[in-house]
């Protein structure tokens, strides 16, 4: 099987899983926010499911360093290729369905 071939199996599957760690992120995090809203919404008193916000605190700090480690893997995996004699290609690890235009033509993530 061909280096480059592997190398792009395996960029796809390391960007899925970063963005997946992303969405994970971004529901605790809401789910967080949305827990505290309920609080206050029903007058619960600040002590009230404490446990749970902890629980979800410590859960938001794990996914946020799993995305860290994730980053380091990206690098090393990166430096990885060079070794193997794969060269990235100038126009970076973005694909055209990462983005869209705006009204402007500016770039925007999607």
């Amino acid at each position: 099987m061909d280096k480059a071939f592997i190398a792009k199996r395996t960029q796809e599957k390391l960007v899925a899983t970063e963005s997946a760690i992303d969405l994970a992120l971004i529901e605790t995090t809401q789910l967080l926010a949305d827990l505290l809203q309920a609080r206050a919404d029903l007058g619960a008193p600040v002590a009230f499911a404490d446990d749970v916000q902890v629980k979800l605190t410590e859960a938001v700090a794990a996914l946020s360093s799993a995305r860290t480690l994730m980053g380091q893997v990206h690098s090393g995996l990166e430096e990885a290729a060079l070794r193997l004699g794969i060269r990235p290609r100038m126009g970076g690890p973005y694909f055209k369905k990462d983005f869209r235009m705006s009204d402007e033509n500016e770039r925007i993530v999607a």
